[in-house]
């Protein structure tokens, strides 16, 4: 049951943020047209390296970010670094086995 919820924590918004993009790549293209490097190269980068930040700068972006934009877009960051630190601070602790 463990493994189940990790997996789904780990690809689900990544899973989320793909799925968006081929339904919905109007979206996309609003939300990163504006970026100097093309268009696809950050929304991909977003989506491995930083997936729950993407997904609220896509939500937001679109109308401009302004005011409390920037709080969902920096929850979505706080999100992203907490699935990245919970995995250290589990390894870190005396007496775990890695299971």
């Amino acid at each position: 049951m463990c493994c189940a919820f990790l997996v789904l924590v780990t690809l689900g918004p990544r899973v989320l943020n793909a799925i968006w993009w081929l339904v919905d790549p109007v979206r996309w293209q609003a939300a990163f047209l504006s970026w100097p490097i093309s268009w696809w190269l950050w929304p991909v980068a977003g989506i491995v390296l930083v997936p729950w930040t993407t997904l609220m700068y896509v939500i937001v972006a679109p109308g401009g970010v302004t005011g409390l934009d920037w709080l969902w877009i920096g929850l979505g960051l706080l999100a992203d670094i907490a699935s990245y630190s919970s995995s250290a601070k589990r390894q870190s602790l005396p007496g775990y086995s890695g299971y």
